[in-house]
């Protein structure tokens, strides 16, 4: 069964149809940047021009960088704010035409993705995926159950929200070495450890394919520390499952 995915970021619009027994995409994604400022009628024309690439005509997950509930978006941090309260799901199906839409956080999408199909699968416990890019999303997961909405990049560390300080972008605007970063992402990762005492870190997002170049850095972390298999794929997969009702 194929359905459409698409990830909404701070950066890029991407997306691309996705084989659902597998988990796995059935073209190269198409992907646009993201408007700035990145306001609702602006990203839902990106997202058209996305989904119109492969003039798609069936059910079409979307993620969004934000708290989302009944397909409304509640939150806005790297957004325009006036997506605060925005109708996401009628918004973005009015403008695909009618499709049906199914919209959801970000995070939460890479994180059902990799517990069905990557890192994640098979995993009891806690798991916690992070995303890390322009902020960082977060992705709870009790037992395989997903706890959805948690926004862990907010959480405040030294005097500053935590994506202020160890997002993949603080590292390119700060020109950080690898070292540097990832003793920032240390410290994040244990006070999220010490709220939630999980078995599992999945690290997510663009980051993960160098994984490589920080993780072996991170000392003093209890919990086993693991890249993404789907990587950067991870957003769309989820959303298309979603659309899915899986």
């Amino acid at each position: 069964m194929n359905v459409f995915g698409v990830d909404i970021g701070g950066s890029g619009i991407k997306g691309a149809p996705v084989d659902l027994e597998p988990g796995q995409l059935t073209h190269e994604r198409y992907k646009v940047l993201t408007p700035h400022p990145a306001t609702p009628e602006a990203v839902a024309d990106g997202v058209a021009e996305v989904v119109g690439n492969f003039d798609w005509s069936g059910p079409v997950g979307i993620t969004f960088p934000g708290v989302v509930t009944g397909g409304v978006t509640r939150t806005a941090a790297n957004v325009d704010k006036r997506w605060v309260g925005t109708d996401a799901a009628k918004l973005l199906g009015d403008r695909l035409g009618g499709l049906p839409v199914t919209v959801l956080n970000d995070a939460d999408a890479a994180g059902v993705a990799e517990m069905t199909f990557g890192a994640g699968r098979g995993r009891e416990g806690t798991v916690i995926l992070l995303t890390f890019g322009t902020g960082i999303g977060s992705a709870v997961f009790s037992d395989g159950r997903l706890v959805p909405n948690t926004e862990l990049g907010h959480l405040e560390l030294h005097g500053h929200e935590a994506e202020k300080r160890a997002s993949t972008k603080v590292k390119d605007d700060h020109d950080m070495s690898w070292e540097q970063w990832a003793h920032r992402v240390q410290k994040y990762l244990a006070h999220v450890e010490m709220l939630f005492s999980p078995e599992l870190f999945i690290i997510g997002g663009g980051v993960s394919r160098k994984a490589d170049r920080f993780v072996p850095l991170i000392e003093g972390i209890r919990a086993e520390i693991i890249p993404a298999e789907l990587r950067n794929n991870a957003g769309i997969v989820g959303a298309a499952m979603a659309a899915a009702g899986k």
